[in-house]
């Protein structure tokens, strides 16, 4: 299907990818420029985040760019099946926590387990989700001059040489963006239905599960096992490493963990570390885990969907094999800051070139990567970060922990709420927007607040947040924490808060900014 003279509205974007995804259609989607016949810059083989980002860059610079997608739309993996959903499942498992703890109370009904459902936000999730892909199709094409091919193949012939869609195609430089993907646990069983990863639970599954057990403790396994806590599954955490102490997660207080971890199971949460996996039980579909606990202990638990979180593994096989990228233990592609990896030409971003799994980190690549190829020696360093995740709660932190603080400074200063030693309960703080109505229920539920400040210097090192809303002001603490002069606490006082703001920092800061010798609150 040639679309380059079509200039479709994203209502019939989504038609049309809604009919390639029922079978209605096959055969490649072709948008190219028949009157550019430049070489191309840069082949881009992926078009999620990076690939399209990096594509777009490209093309804004004045180079001519190709972008290759098996799928028949851009956007990748993101909006179809990873971040997107999550994002929903979190929403509705806040939703589900507000209205069990306070159902028959003010104008909340009692409340009905029939009612909760995760296989209706699966649903609810696919539905919807093509929206996304139809913008990214029209907008690529008709305000960013993108050239792409989608719902095809790309097939590397070598580092300046790629098929698709019945056509060779060559290029001055490739750009490899095909992601990553759950590699599961070697042990008898895996494969029993049943058995879900977050894509083919979205994929697959087609029955509401009562009970699960999670295997891994990855950043999937808190978020997934959240939502299913909240939506009446039973869930079972079974990990290796305590939660949020994997090298998956950096910078992670022991005070925000210790809440969230709480906070998981006294919403019924069963969790457990130093595990090691056994065995998936069943015969025609998986029915529990055997599981060797941390005392040596072995023991069944019993379930109807075992749900895998222990992250993922880097999509290079065949660029090793047919370009011989240098790759590490993890299959990740090796980069340096210019996202050139060790073939001459040839480039890798975002999943591929291993953790963080991160959107800001894939994009941020594909624009870097294209950077270099139209000739800016630009750099990318990306092991400094604002971070997330979804419990019940959003968790969000930046820059250093008390203790990383602590070991790297001589004078900490840390101002926290609820306080050092009072228990959860005792106060209802920090409340904000969001979590107001625990405030005056559940104060024990309210939240989580930490800010580290090197005492020297007065400059903020360190933020960590349990509620909501903090994440859009996470993204300007890490830069402002990060950039050449600070952000001190003496800044913080200075600014002009909306009250109850999500994070507090700055009424609490501006309680100490008047000492000139710091002392933590």
């Amino acid at each position: 299907m040639d679309i380059r003279e079509q200039h479709l509205s994203n209502l019939e974007w989504r038609t049309l990818i809604d009919e390639f995804e029922a079978g209605a259609h096959d055969g490649p989607i072709i948008n190219i420029d028949p009157d550019d016949d430049r070489e191309y810059d840069a082949i881009f083989i992926g078009g999620g985040a990076g690939g399209r980002f990096g594509s777009a860059f490209l093309r804004a610079r004045g180079g001519r760019q190709l972008t290759i997608d098996q799928w028949p739309f851009l956007g990748g993996s993101c909006p179809h099946l990873a971040c997107v959903p999550h994002h929903l499942f979190s929403e509705a498992a806040r939703e589900l926590d507000l209205a069990r703890l306070l159902a028959g109370r003010f104008w909340y009904p009692e409340f009905d387990e029939n009612k909760a459902s995760i296989l209706d936000m699966v649903e609810l999730f696919k539905s919807g989700r093509n929206s996304a892909h139809a913008f990214m199709n029209y907008q690529s094409k008709e305000q960013l001059g993108m050239e792409y091919i989608l719902n095809a193949t790309a097939t590397v012939i070598d580092a300046h040489t790629v098929e698709a869609a019945g056509r060779r195609f060559t290029t001055k430089n490739l750009v490899l963006g095909t992601g990553a993907t759950t590699r599961l646990p070697e042990v008898p069983g895996i494969d029993l239905p049943g058995v879900f990863d977050y894509a083919t639970l979205i994929e697959e599954l087609d029955y509401n599960p009562r009970s699960c057990v999670i295997i891994g403790g990855s950043k999937v396994a808190i978020e997934y096992g959240s939502f299913f806590q909240a939506a009446g599954c039973q869930t079972t955490i079974l990990a290796r490493s305590p939660l949020m102490t994997g090298k998956g997660l950096h910078h992670v207080d022991d005070d925000l963990r210790e809440y969230v971890v709480h906070g998981m199971r006294i919403r019924g949460m069963e969790i457990h570390d130093g595990t090691e996996t056994l065995e998936v039980l069943g015969d025609t579909r998986a029915t529990g885990v055997r599981v060797r606990l941390s005392d040596g202990t072995i023991r069944d638990i019993e379930c109807d969907m075992v749900f895998i979180g222990t992250g993922e593994r880097a999509n290079s096989d065949e660029f090793v094999k047919v370009l011989g990228v240098e790759v590490d233990d993890r299959d990740s592609i090796v980069v340096d800051g210019n996202m050139r990896t060790s073939v001459p030409g040839v480039y890798a971003i975002g999943d591929i070139i291993g953790p963080p799994m991160e959107m800001f980190k894939a994009r941020k690549c594909g624009m870097t990567a294209a950077r270099n190829i139209m000739g800016e020696d630009y750099s990318f360093d990306f092991s400094e970060y604002p971070d997330f995740l979804h419990s019940t709660y959003e968790v969000t932190w930046v820059g250093l922990s008390e203790r990383e603080a602590r070991e790297k400074y001589e004078d900490v200063i840390v101002i926290q709420m609820p306080p050092p030693g009072v228990p959860y309960g005792d106060i209802p703080l920090p409340c904000a927007e969001g979590t107001m109505l625990m405030a005056f229920t559940h104060p024990e539920r309210t939240g989580f607040q930490k800010a580290v400040f090197d005492g020297a210097t007065r400059k903020l090192v360190g933020a960590h947040h349990v509620g909501y809303g903090a994440k859009d002001g996470f993204q300007y603490l890490d830069y402002l924490i990060h950039s050449t002069d600070g952000l001190t606490i003496d800044q913080l006082a200075e600014m002009n808060e909306l009250f109850l703001n999500p994070s507090h920092f700055i009424q609490l800061s501006r309680l100490r900014a008047g000492s000139m010798e710091l002392s933590s609150l």
